[in-house]
């Protein structure tokens, strides 16, 4: 009996020296899953009383078909996020894109953003992957912002042909900055809201 307050600390200084899993729960429903319910039954309201019951289930089908074709691919980009989430060294991540990475995790982050492939069905999920494993507000947003606007896979499939190659690069070369201050800004803006850590 006298050796279990001696074996009790085991296991926390195992759990201490363990890698940490930082990251929150999200509740399924929120206030902005409210306001969007709200929104759907005034605009199903809306159209009951112009169009009928027919207009109601028209749309209803249409957007039934719609869900059926994204789910998939919100299904594999969750995936995606997922596995990254758990393959990426979680030190690493933080030490190259963590708070005190300081200019060079915000330039990481946006050089990352501008050449990740896909739409958002890649992209959120993998910027929600990379605040899991240690990358901080900051560079995460350098990255989202940089893969809005400098994404090099839309310029080049949308944007060369149609607004030609000058409109392009300096359009490119114009929003190269914007990723890292708006990185800079987030995680300014972080630590004085949030100033022990991520909220829970």
């Amino acid at each position: 009996m006298s050796e279990l307050p001696l074996k009790d600390p085991a296991p926390a200084d195992d759990a201490a020296d363990a890698e940490p899993r930082p990251g929150h729960i999200r509740k399924p429903i929120g206030w902005s899953m409210i306001v969007i319910g709200a929104l759907v039954a005034v605009s199903a309201t809306l159209v009951w009383r112009r169009d009928g019951i027919a207009g109601v289930t028209e749309i209803l089908t249409r957007d039934l078909a719609l869900f059926g074709g994204i789910l998939p691919r919100v299904l594999a980009g969750c995936l995606l996020g997922a596995f990254i989430a758990e393959i990426l060294p979680h030190e690493k991540v933080s030490r190259s894109l963590g708070p005190k990475s300081g200019l060079k995790g915000l330039l990481i982050g946006a050089a990352f953003g501008a050449i990740l492939p896909g739409g958002p069905f890649t992209a959120y999920p993998v910027a929600s992957a990379l605040l899991a494993v240690g990358a901080d507000f900051g560079a995460t947003i350098a990255m989202v912002v940089s893969w809005t606007l400098i994404g090099y896979g839309r310029a080049i499939a949308w944007e060369l042909p149609i607004m030609g190659t000058d409109f392009t690069l300096w359009r490119i070369v114009i929003s190269l900055p914007l990723p890292v201050l708006a990185g800079a800004l987030g995680r300014f803006v972080f630590v004085r809201i949030y100033p022990k850590g991520a909220p829970e």
